[in-house]
C-alpha cells in the first residue's frame, strides 16, 4: 500500500467522526505488517475526558483483532465538512499509545491539502520516549 492510498483511507475514516463540540474531524488509517488496514475516527463526548482520538480507535480495533505489528499510520484532520487545510499530527496520548506497539522508526503520514502529505517517524514526534523496555 502506498502512503497516498493510506492517506485516502484516513480521509474516508474522517467522514465518520462524531464531533459536535470541537467541530474538528480526524481520521486515521493504520497499516498492519500483514497488509490489514484499520480505520478510526475521533469520537467526542460532552464531558470531554471520554473523547477518543482517531489514532487510538484504529489501534484499539487492531489490537482487539489480535494485531500487534504495525507498519505505518496516516492521519488527517480539519474542520468537519471542509477540505483538509493543514497537518493534524497525533496528540501526546496517541503518540504514547503508538509507542506501546511501535518502534521509533514507525512511519506516520500526515495528510494535508491537495493530496499531499508529510512523512515523519514516531521518534521524530516523540523524542526521549518511554516504552515497555523502560519497565525493568
Amino acid at each position: 500500500m502506498t502512503p497516498i492510498e493510506l492517506v485516502n483511507l484516513a480521509k474516508e475514516a474522517r467522514a465518520h467522526a462524531y464531533v459536535p463540540y470541537s467541530g474538528y474531524a480526524v481520521g486515521a488509517a493504520l497499516l498492519c505488517a500483514d497488509g490489514t488496514v484499520y480505520q478510526g475516527c475521533n469520537i467526542e463526548n460532552a464531558s470531554y475526558s471520554p473523547t477518543v482520538c482517531a489514532e487510538r480507535v484504529a489501534v484499539f480495533k487492531a489490537v482487539y483483532d489480535g494485531h500487534r505489528d504495525f507498519a505505518a499510520i496516516a492521519v488527517v484532520g480539519g474542520k468537519a465538512g471542509e477540505e483538509i487545510t493543514g497537518l493534524f499530527p497525533p496528540c501526546g496520548v496517541c503518540r504514547q499509545v503508538l509507542r506501546e506497539f511501535c518502534g521509533l522508526d514507525f512511519k506516520l503520514y500526515l495528510g494535508k491539502e491537495n493530496n499531499e502529505f508529510v512523512e515523519t517517524t514516531l521518534g521524530d514526534l516523540l523524542p526521549m520516549s518511554f516504552s515497555k523496555a523502560d519497565m525493568k
